[in-house]
């Protein structure tokens, strides 16, 4: 996980000229062993892999690099071997990918993983959400347009042209680069920024509630098996024969009377 916020840093840092002056060699040769180790790693997840079941030969290691978590590997390091092999117009596209290697944390963070978890339990939630603010966002355009196109044919010379106002409108952002000087369509505005508000609010509330139910089930979870010594004493013998009971049978009967 070091090396992950290492290589990462070092990405972010050799962008700044006066530091990839200085010290390009050293990012250099510290991207050589950062590279070299997440191949390593790439290649034996790679070949042992075979030993689980449902994974054997090579049509199981080729479903199993189709896995996110071995895609946003792959993408981590093929722009250093591309390196001199394409276009430097396309290369400098293709080095953005060496950025995915802050993903590579989701394989070592519980927390990383429980946020993908509630993604996906609230997939259904949040594509509504997107949908809703998606149709605003279209309405909001056209009727900017409708109303201001007269008054600034310039800043509002088309439906896609609004669109730009209507998203900074929508997120309060409020960059003030076109704004509207007609009364309707400040009436237009206010009323647009108000319910941008309560959509933009709507996906962080769903994720809200996912956490929550992912913290209240984890609890739950942690809870079933946890039983006193004394506990399970207290069950060794049937209260009804009073035979004695058998070590699973103690521990299934304690949790049914705790719960």
């Amino acid at each position: 996980m070091a090396l992950i916020m290492l290589s990462v840093i070092a990405i972010i840092l050799e962008t700044v000229d006066p530091i990839e002056q200085q010290y390009g060699s050293v990012f250099r040769g510290f991207e050589l062993i950062s590279v070299t180790i997440f191949t390593i790693e790439y290649s034996l997840r790679l070949w042992s892999i075979t030993s689980h079941e449902g994974y054997s030969g090579i049509r199981g290691r080729l479903r199993y690099a189709r896995n996110p978590y071995m895609v946003i590997d792959f993408l981590a390091i093929i722009p250093f071997f591309l390196g001199g092999i394409v276009d430097l117009r396309f290369l400098r596209v293709i080095r953005l990918f060496r950025v995915f290697r802050v993903f590579k944390l989701a394989r070592y963070s519980t927390s990383i993983q429980t946020m993908g978890h509630v993604l996906r339990k609230k997939k259904p939630d949040l594509v509504i959400s997107v949908v809703v603010t998606a149709i605003l966002l279209v309405l909001a355009s056209s009727g900017i347009y409708y109303v201001e196109h007269e008054a600034q044919p310039d800043a509002f010379s088309s439906i896609p042209a609004a669109f730009w106002w209507a998203v900074v409108t929508m997120t309060t952002v409020g960059y003030g680069d076109v704004t509207p000087v007609t009364q309707a369509g400040q009436l237009l505005g206010g009323i647009v920024a108000f319910l941008g508000i309560g959509l933009f609010a709507l996906p962080a509330s769903i994720l809200a509630s996912g956490f929550i139910e992912e913290a209240t089930e984890a609890d739950n979870d942690g809870d079933e098996f946890e039983f006193d010594e004394d506990d399970i004493t207290q069950y060794n013998h049937c209260p009804h024969c009073g035979e004695e009971l058998p070590h699973e049978q103690t521990v299934k009967t304690a949790a049914m009377d705790d719960h």
